[in-house]
């Protein structure tokens, strides 16, 4: 049978109308959690930045096919973004190869192992959806490991754009084919090597890392 208000109890009595709404508020106000949002100009087009007061919640491409809406109730600040700001400003000057960003936890675990796996691309390299599936243990979980990619909230933070496809194509990507080969592009230069430059050893975990375990 549905519970309605009229069910709920208190010390074994039903509340009042008044008691009812007060309880509402409360339980609002312990669930909201606040959402802040940034632009921020790019070689690559506006990014827009979401997350609370200490945690980064997303980076979007508003200048690929899919730009992000802002919703009624973020809030617009740079405060919160300030350190991610400022790194993501010395990744696109070439001096930053590694972030150390508080993200937001989210995903399920195959995801989050997915993302964990994305951290350990060196800076300048490429590895392929069917490498990243290996470093899972699940070797035959290559389109999966596509999705997963895909779902990334985090791109450069954490470089989705470093994987491709087996036979050296870009693929997919989120904000467009244009700004992965641009990243791609960006770090080769930075590092002076070719765009397609194979695959190298794993790098230590950065420090945000344990949050995608």
């Amino acid at each position: 049978m549905p519970v309605g208000p009229s069910d709920i109890r208190l010390r074994g009595e039903a509340l009042k109308p008044d008691q009812e709404k007060r309880a509402k508020v409360a339980r609002l106000v312990v669930t909201l959690k606040t959402t802040y949002y940034c632009n921020m100009d790019t070689p690559v087009g506006t990014l827009l930045l979401t997350g609370g007061e200490e945690r980064l919640a997303a980076i979007y491409f508003q200048s690929g096919p899919h730009p992000t809406a802002l919703r009624a109730d973020w809030i617009e600040s740079e405060r919160p973004f300030q350190n991610v700001v400022r790194q993501l400003r010395e990744y696109f000057a070439g001096r930053r190869r590694h972030f150390e960003v508080p993200l937001e936890v989210t995903g399920t675990p195959f995801q989050r192992a997915v993302w964990h796996e994305l951290t350990q691309i060196p800076y300048g390299a490429l590895t392929s959806y069917g490498e990243i599936a290996r470093r899972t243990g699940h070797p035959l979980a290559s389109r999966a490991v596509g999705r997963a990619n895909g779902a990334n909230p985090w791109p450069i933070v954490v470089p989705c754009h470093r994987v491709i496809g087996a036979n050296r194509s870009l693929t997919g990507f989120g904000g467009g084919l244009a700004i992965k080969q641009r990243l791609l592009l960006l770090e080769a230069e930075a590092d002076g090597q070719g765009l397609l430059s194979p695959p190298e050893g794993r790098v230590a975990e950065p420090s945000f890392s344990a949050a995608l375990r």
